[in-house]
């Protein structure tokens, strides 16, 4: 089924008690922040961006580190606030129906709109912490763009000065182990799979949908654009988040 949300719900998502949910970046669109491959997205516009998340790049080219540090100070400046698609997630958490919550954002609106740390699993990490990549020394994202702020355009690890960071999985890393493997918990766990605002192309964050549907769980992908798994999926919902999502978590 694909469209808008039924009215009423199916029988099998209101009576469900173990939901686990996948968002990205398509659920914090109305938060100001672009997503990356959808028509307007980041690296569609400018493919060449996808270099400030490349570790080969970021390490090699002081320039490259320039333009993340200003891209991550914009961001910051434009303070991005949770919007309705977020609350809805803290409602379906307050039901007592939300196994866990497996983000591929960084932006820790989730936190911010009130879902529980301990519930949300960034699997991509979290901006609001910069690592040092030679001694692994971890500090406040704040902290490093004021210095940037201060005129400093690479700062540097204050520890042992290596080059630092955001603390975000950038492409040619790994992800952490710990995390991963609690999403696949997650998802192996759940009676319904959630997939909220993500272009499911992006692995192994998009084959937790295999591997919840694999466990009999039901799949229900909300996304503006075609994925790669509407047709694994029970429900496919192509309205705004921010409409559908409260109503996909309504008790009926």
């Amino acid at each position: 089924m694909t469209g808008a949300v039924p009215d009423p719900l199916p029988d099998w998502l209101t009576s469900a008690t173990r939901i686990t949910v996948l968002t990205g970046a398509g659920i914090s669109t109305d938060s100001g922040i672009p997503d990356y491959r959808g028509p307007k997205g980041v690296w569609t516009r400018d493919p060449d961006a996808e270099k400030l998340v490349t570790l080969s790049y970021y390490l090699a080219d002081p320039d490259v580190r320039r333009r993340s540090w200003l891209m991550r100070r914009d961001l910051r400046d434009a303070h991005p606030r949770p919007n309705a698609g977020h609350a809805a997630l803290v409602e379906l958490e307050r039901q007592g129906r939300l196994r866990a919550l497996v983000t591929q954002n960084i932006d820790g609106l989730h936190q911010a709109a009130g879902s529980d740390p301990e519930r949300v699993l960034e699997v991509h990490g979290t901006v609001h912490q910069v690592v040092c990549t030679a001694c692994g020394d971890r500090t406040p994202m704040s902290a490093a763009l004021d210095r940037v702020a201060a005129g400093e355009h690479d700062p540097a690890c204050r520890v042992c000065g290596g080059i630092l960071k955001s603390a975000t999985v950038y492409f040619g890393e790994m992800l952490e182990e710990r995390v991963i493997g609690a999403a696949a918990d997650a998802a192996a766990d759940c009676d319904v799979l959630l997939a909220v605002g993500t272009s499911l192309t992006v692995h192994p964050a998009a084959g937790l949908v295999d591997l919840a549907a694999r466990s009999g769980a039901r799949v229900v992908v909300v996304n503006a654009e075609p994925t790669p798994y509407d047709d694994v999926a029970d429900l496919v919902v192509r309205e705004p988040i921010g409409a559908a999502l409260p109503k996909l978590v309504a008790r009926g």
